[in-house]
């Protein structure tokens, strides 16, 4: 990762001082100007968006016809949205290197220095890569669908926004992308080491689900993020023993708020 453009520098650029009257539109100029001036920023988007209709092309080419007894059942949606999976570890990580990366550089010292209320900072943080986050989000699963549409087999059922569901998927599975972001960041704001957070996160989306969904079925894996991404999320068909589309869209929210709060109150507390 790129250092970062420091937080006086910014300031130079024609921002008003912090002490003279800083509010939220400082703070989230400040963040955005650092946030585009990384290399990594760009890279890692652009990977979250290839990887993504890459997966969904490759899915949706390798679909075969379902037999007669799964043909009710049979969700050419979920299958074009299958890159999400992979989409949710390059942003959540990103988002871990938008709070870490400041302390490993040691430049979120200058970061409190320019802009003292804690909160803001985090608050600025989460809105400007939450928000990036969740356009590409948005952007790259409507491509993946058309594009994924296009290399399905001859006498396939197309998903079209049309359909009953499909519309909905795709645009909850982009704001899945949107909330792992700011999951992203609150954990790095919780443990502030880059290493641990990234730990936590694949934790959380990839290795308790596979555990615990081995051992004990959906009971208690339908609660984890990435069970609700692909389960409930992105699919215009219900799938039995999970949570609903809009029950498991209500939990990450949740999720989100308690991640992101947990964060803002280590953030305000501890020392830099």
């Amino acid at each position: 990762m790129s250092n970062p453009v420091s937080p006086a520098h910014v300031l130079k650029r024609g921002t008003r001082s912090p002490h003279a009257g800083y509010g939220f539109r400082n703070a989230a100029r400040m963040e955005w100007i650092k946030l585009r001036s990384l290399r990594s920023t760009f890279w890692a988007l652009l990977l979250v968006v290839v990887s993504m209709v890459a997966i969904g092309v490759v899915t949706m080419a390798d679909t075969k016809a379902p037999s007669t007894d799964k043909a009710a059942t049979f969700d050419p949606t979920n299958n074009v949205l299958a890159g999400v999976a992979v989409g949710q570890l390059l942003i959540g990580v990103l988002g871990v290197l938008v709070v870490t990366g400041e302390y490993s550089s040691g430049t979120i010292r200058s970061t409190l220095a320019a802009i003292p209320n804690r909160r803001l900072v985090l608050a600025a943080k989460a809105a400007v890569y939450g928000g990036i986050s969740l356009a590409v989000g948005e952007a790259v699963t409507f491509v993946t669908l058309f594009a994924g549409r296009a290399a399905l087999g001859e006498g396939l059922p197309e998903p079209a926004l049309s359909d009953p569901g499909v519309l909905r998927a795709v645009l909850l599975s982009g704001a899945y992308l949107g909330l792992i972001a700011l999951m992203g960041i609150g954990i790095g704001a919780i443990t502030r080491h880059t290493a641990s957070a990234i730990a936590v996160l694949v934790s959380v989306t990839f290795v308790l689900p596979a555990i615990i969904g081995g051992a004990s079925g959906t009971t208690v894996a339908k609660f984890f993020p990435t069970i609700i991404a692909g389960n409930s999320l992105a699919v215009s068909k219900p799938v039995a023993d999970v949570l609903s589309p809009w029950v498991g869209f209500a939990v990450l929210c949740l999720y989100t708020l308690l991640v992101l709060g947990a964060g803002l109150r280590l953030l305000a507390r501890r020392d830099a």
